[in-house]
């Protein structure tokens, strides 16, 4: 397999100097199978200086994060905020509020329950003590399904695949502890905080550690209907409870429980039941109101750590605000596509965008791609300032510790933006050589799979492939 290619002609050899490296010195340190697809381009120049199948079509993961930064901040600006409102038509009077009071959710991902209490506290210093309506959660800023085409089913209670809905509380996300049982095959117990509103029902069995009952027994769990969620399986025995974390499915009914108990603690009376309204009405007149931080600084948490909920909420607000209808998957991408093209002029293909994150397997989108957003950010970025929202290599960030940057020496040399999914390793961005001339780069690896022998002598290992390889580019450019 070939592994890089210089656009010299060179048909056998790389050239990273102007004496050849045979190519084996990197193919050796992939394992057998894997697939790369990489672009090298000096910050400016007219043509990449290694581009090796770069027109290949690739999962991006998290590199797609960097798409969707850079169409977040030239449609909506640096300056955009989410806005989570209380609404009435109605006014106080003598404490109550004589109709509905609305709560419109904008799917803000970085809403926290605190913030939902001080707009309740700010309504019982207006003097509210009752609504005698209902209470109205509008997820209308969003619509159709909240998870995004080409998920993995069984990431779905996991955290990180939280889906982005319109109501969003605490990046809806709860923890519970889970006791196992000390007799042999008893059932743990779930221990759940009374101000998370869900129900968790265990049927986990508890086995001693070498217990042949334990061996192909694994942990699952189901989530169904009004909260409520199902541990399964077995683990073996803990002398100490394990924290667990799981993903709410259903933001608007979880947010209503929520807000409701906000009213309640702070001896609010609600007159009828919950309303959920999900079709477009116009607003109300704001009684309380919470933001978000600013676009620009939700990107960089969004780039650094590799947050899933910001970048779909904002890729699907970005259809909403392109295109005045609810924010779905579709529009997103088609907002995308259509800023950048309009925008920063660059057209982006036959690349699928399926959603904001690069959790969905349906993105695909080749290197060539990426090195023209790079190349566009790094000529605007004292308007974009977006470079410094990276990763940094040794320091922050999901590239604080990626070890083929500490092994290479290469610690603050590298701002980039990680993906990884089952058996991809991606990098985009940029790397400050040793001349001191920037230059960006794209790294599309997928196919990535390692035998038991080569994990357990440590051969062909991730680390060693990039070690090698961007000392190289860092040395010789």
């Amino acid at each position: 397999m070939r592994l890089l290619k210089i656009l010299t002609g060179l048909a056998c050899s790389l050239a990273l100097t102007a004496q050849a490296v045979p190519v084996e010195q990197y193919t050796n340190l992939l394992p057998e199978g894997a697939s790369l697809s990489l672009m090298v381009q000096k910050v400016g120049a007219p043509a990449p200086s290694i581009d090796y199948h770069g027109k290949q079509l690739s999962l991006p993961a998290s590199t797609q994060k960097v798409v969707t930064a850079l169409a977040a901040l030239l449609q909506l600006g640096p300056d955009y905020r989410f806005t989570t409102t209380m609404e009435s038509s109605a006014g106080i009077s003598n404490g109550v509020l004589n109709g509905d009071l609305v709560v419109r959710f904008s799917g803000d991902p970085t809403l926290k329950r605190q913030q939902i209490r001080n707009m309740v506290q700010s309504l019982k210093q207006q003097g509210l003590q009752k609504v005698s309506g209902s209470l109205v959660i509008d997820t209308s800023i969003f619509a159709s399904h909240d998870k995004a085409p080409g998920w993995s089913w069984n990431d779905m209670t996991q955290c990180f695949s939280a889906p982005p809905s319109a109501a969003i509380v605490d990046k809806n996300c709860f923890t519970i502890a889970l006791q196992t049982s000390k007799q042999d095959g008893g059932i743990a117990t779930p221990q759940v905080a009374p101000y998370y509103p869900v129900q968790v029902i265990s049927n986990v069995r508890s086995y001693p550690r070498n217990s042949p009952d334990a061996r192909y027994c694994e942990f699952d769990v189901t989530a169904g209907e009004n909260q409520k969620y199902t541990l399964t399986g077995c683990l073996t025995q803990q002398e100490k409870p394990i924290s667990l974390a799981f993903a709410i499915q259903d933001g608007a009914g979880y947010a209503a429980q929520i807000v409701k108990s906000e009213f309640q603690q702070a001896g609010i009376q609600i007159g009828n039941a919950i309303r959920f309204q999900t079709s477009n009405t116009t607003p109300e007149k704001i009684i309380a109101q919470t933001q978000s931080d600013t676009l620009h600084n939700l990107l960089k948490v969004m780039l650094k750590e590799s947050d899933n909920m910001i970048a779909d909420t904002v890729f699907r607000t970005l259809g909403n605000k392109q295109y005045g209808v609810p924010g779905t998957w579709r529009t997103g991408a088609n907002a995308v596509r259509s800023t950048l093209r309009n925008q920063a002029g660059i057209d982006i293909g036959n690349t699928v965008i399926a959603d904001g994150s690069g959790l969905s397997r349906h993105n695909l989108i080749a290197a060539d791609t990426m090195m023209q957003i790079l190349q566009y950010i790094a000529k605007n970025d004292a308007q974009l300032d977006f470079i410094s929202m990276l990763p940094v290599s040794g320091q922050d960030g999901t590239l604080r510790s990626r070890s083929g940057f500490k092994d290479a020496g290469l610690d603050g040399k590298v701002l980039a933006k990680t993906g990884a999914l089952q058996g991809v390793y991606n990098l985009a961005g940029f790397i400050t050589t040793a001349s001191g001339e920037k230059m960006a780069f794209v790294q599309y690896l997928s196919g990535y799979a390692m035998s038991p022998q080569d994990r357990s002598g440590r051969k062909a290992t991730l680390a060693g492939f990039e070690s090698q390889l961007y000392r190289d580019i860092y040395t010789n450019n």
